[in-house]
């Protein structure tokens, strides 16, 4: 059973239209396909920006874990006027990411909450999959292809994809055994028969066009009827960050949540810097 599945969005219509606006102007700053990163936020995190998994760090409408937000933020955050962001991390001779500021790092980890820059780094990310799996296959990356990248790693996507081009009616669970022992549903049938590569293939591109139609039509959270994006520089407002900041506040029940707060102001100070205001 997922983690996520009796978490429900509430909230305004405003609230839910602002979730798939921000998906849609990630797709738009980054050409990656819409459909794919709304059916991702919907399996993700059944479209919740706060959505927390219980088993691990996984944060947000992508549910990101640490090491992975902080690895895309450093690359891809300047980009959209998180320099300040991307500046404070750092990687260790391990290869792990670290903010020595933690309440810097709070902040930034936080940021996976804001449907525009969880949308927007989820996009590039999965941008960065594509051209990886495009390189390596000789042939365009489909959104099913993006998932499994987001499922398996880029490289288990690739070489999943390589065995799928070459056989796609050959059973995929001996090439991955760990990944079929922890996720059985995915590479066994009811039976108990082994999954072939294109079996499960087909089965992430219906799971992401299903989240995807069930979304816009009728589903959690209605298209907007004008996401595109102003021609322009890529940033999020600072503005943004500051709300959702608030919103977090005023959710809480007790009235001290109510008083200003020192990281909310330090979190506008920094976003007000980063745009030179």
């Amino acid at each position: 059973m997922s983690a996520f599945s009796d978490l429900k969005i509430v909230g305004t219509a405003s609230q839910q239209d602002r979730v798939t606006s921000a998906i849609a102007m990630a797709s738009r700053r980054t050409g990656v396909d819409f459909g794919y990163l709304l059916g991702q936020a919907k399996i993700e995190s059944s479209l919740n920006p706060t959505a927390k998994a219980s088993t691990s760090s996984a944060t947000g409408l992508y549910q990101f874990i640490d090491q992975s937000w902080l690895a895309v933020v450093n690359e891809h955050g300047s980009e959209y006027g998180l320099g300040w962001a991307a500046d404070a991390i750092s990687q260790g001779s391990n290869g792990r990411y670290y903010v020595s500021d933690p309440n810097l790092r709070q902040q930034i980890m936080d940021l996976r909450k804001h449907p525009e820059t969880a949308s927007v780094m989820a996009a590039e990310h999965a941008a960065d999959n594509k051209a990886y799996l495009e390189q390596r296959l000789g042939r365009e990356a489909q959104p099913a292809d993006l998932y499994l990248a987001h499922f398996l790693g880029v490289g288990g996507a690739s070489k999943f994809l390589k065995a799928h081009d070459s056989a796609p009616g050959a059973a995929a669970a001996s090439m991955f055994p760990a990944a079929a022992r922890a996720n059985r549903s995915i590479f066994y049938d009811r039976q108990g028969e082994a999954r072939s590569f294109a079996e499960i293939r087909q089965s992430f591109a219906d799971k992401l066009n299903n989240g995807a139609s069930s979304t816009l039509n009728g589903g959690t959270v209605p298209m907007p009827a004008n996401w595109s994006l102003p021609e322009g520089a890529k940033t999020v407002q600072p503005a943004d960050y500051v709300r959702v900041e608030t919103q977090r506040l005023a959710a809480q029940s007790d009235i001290e949540a109510y008083k200003p707060q020192p990281e909310t102001a330090r979190l506008a100070y920094l976003m007000l810097a980063t745009f030179g205001r």
